[in-house]
């Protein structure tokens, strides 16, 4: 299991069409991945649950990756969650 602080980086934070990606993205993977945000931990693969966490541009969250491909999965969501064009 790996653990990692982002800052979200995305202009527009994460409102729909960015969690919607986010979602995609994390989907891809078979780790388990999880996104916190001070006391709130969703799972990065549900919609609804990256939608509640409200997240803005500038914050900062804990994502953590378990599983085969949590190297090449946490490299991908810190990739995307920190490109301003998102």
């Amino acid at each position: 299991m790996i653990t990692k602080k982002i800052k979200i980086q995305i202009k527009s934070g994460l409102e729909a069409r960015p969690v919607a990606v986010l979602v995609q993205v994390a989907s891809q993977y078979s780790s388990k991945i999880y996104v916190e945000c001070e006391d709130k931990k969703v799972n990065a693969k549900s919609i609804m649950g990256m939608m509640a966490l409200g997240l803005v541009s500038g914050e900062e969250v804990v994502v953590s990756a378990d599983g085969e491909d949590e190297q090449t999965a946490m490299s991908e969501i810190e990739k995307y969650l920190s490109s301003v064009q998102a």
